[in-house]
């Protein structure tokens, strides 16, 4: 039986703020397992995810962060996960919590 995690951190964007070829760094489907490079600066590559943008980026008002970080607890209540910890910033939210579930799963459903 292979060995559950500790717990999992999971890190959810809001639309448009980080970009591929952006300066502060990503990862994508190609670079995201430990050891593999991050994708740094990249001015024609952040063009073309500029210009993929179906609306303006979004970011979180307080009230909006708040609200996030009020309701996660619920959700991982409902998702039988063991919610530790969340905080919810303008262009983000980090979620700490503890599965035996898939986490790519547990980040979809919060995403939701």
């Amino acid at each position: 039986m292979p060995e559950l995690p500790l717990a999992y951190h999971i890190t959810v964007g809001t639309y448009g703020t980080r970009l591929h070829g952006d300066e502060r760094g990503t990862v994508d489907r190609s670079h995201n397992r430990p050891g593999d490079p991050i994708i740094g600066l990249n001015e024609d590559w952040l063009r073309v995810e500029r210009n993929r943008l179906k609306f303006d980026p979004i970011y979180l008002t307080d009230k909006q962060r708040t609200l996030i970080e009020t309701q996660v607890p619920d959700i991982c209540d409902r998702g039988g996960w063991v919610y530790h910890i969340a905080a919810a910033k303008p262009d983000h939210m980090h979620v700490l919590l503890s599965s035996p579930n898939d986490g790519e799963v547990i980040r979809k459903l919060l995403k939701r």
